[in-house]
């Protein structure tokens, strides 16, 4: 390993399945030398109906794989498990430098030109104790419609046009009937899929992602300046990829959204509890 190996940043990421490649997409155009190690679970995909005593057991066994593999810092790349569990990990590891990813309610209350906001995201997100706390904390002066969007994540996992695109269009009927001008994508597989979603809402309406946010606060703890480059496969990132389900399902993903030559290696983990 040469020095430059060491020094690099080390950042362990997981998600419930490939959503939280829209967030490493931004950190590695934007980190020199980045260590990543991404972990998903997608054998239990979707997350976003599962109950928080389960996401904290299970965020808290994948946050150890990570740990226990070289990370300095995590990353939870899951607006479901942030809201559900981040809190319960910064406890448990007091000294492990946690972010998370949370609906960006503030920016789009600022930024909405109607004061009309519409939150898109899992359902388990909606009902949120911490998603009610951002409201009321900066949705002050705006109209904020809650917009569950059940198993829109799973179709952008899966990537499975025929149940994706009616999807979409259901969600954004349902967005344009809030007649917000600000749409907060309160979830990491959105991203993935904002080009199609602002062709069916057209350009009056803005999309809200929190991901350059995020990765700042991950420089801001790294100590790491950060810069702006075209991503190319000769960039010197340093990827692991793991899965606990589909490996397939996630090399598809990786080619589409982030390198054609990153690949995932299988996981085996103890089964998790049943989420009843």
């Amino acid at each position: 390993m040469t020095d430059g190996q060491r020094l690099a940043p080390r950042v362990g990421i997981f998600d419930s399945g490939t959503g939280g490649l829209s967030i490493l997409r931004h950190l590695h155009s934007q980190t020199p030398g980045l260590w990543a190690l991404y972990l998903a679970d997608n054998r239990y995909l979707p997350y976003g109906d599962k109950p928080t005593q389960w996401l904290e057991r299970r965020a808290a066994t994948l946050t150890e794989v990570l740990l226990e593999r070289g990370a300095g810092l995590v990353l939870v790349a899951c607006n479901t498990a942030t809201t559900h569990t981040i809190a319960a990990l910064r406890t448990r590891w007091p000294l492990v430098p946690f972010v998370g990813v949370e609906p960006g309610v503030k920016p789009a209350a600022r930024l909405s030109r109607n004061h009309i906001v519409a939150v898109m995201a899992t359902p388990a997100t909606i009902h949120s104790l911490r998603l009610k706390q951002l409201v009321d904390a900066h949705g002050a002066g705006a109209e904020i419609h809650l917009v569950p969007c059940p198993g829109l994540a799973d179709a952008i996992e899966r990537a499975e046009d025929e149940a994706l695109s009616p999807l979409l269009d259901q969600t954004a009927k349902r967005l344009q009937a809030t007649g917000a001008d600000t749409v907060v994508l309160g979830c990491t597989h959105y991203p993935l899929v904002a080009d199609r979603l602002a062709e069916r809402l057209g350009p009056q309406v803005s999309l809200i992602d929190t991901a350059p946010a995020v990765v700042s606060r991950v420089h801001h703890l790294l100590g790491v300046t950060p810069h702006s480059h075209s991503p190319t496969l000769g960039d010197p990132l340093q990827l692991k990829v793991m899965c606990t389900g589909d490996v397939t399902q996630i090399d598809r993903a990786l080619a589409r959204w982030l390198d054609p030559a990153a690949h995932c290696t299988h996981l085996q983990l103890p089964d998790a509890p049943a989420s009843t």
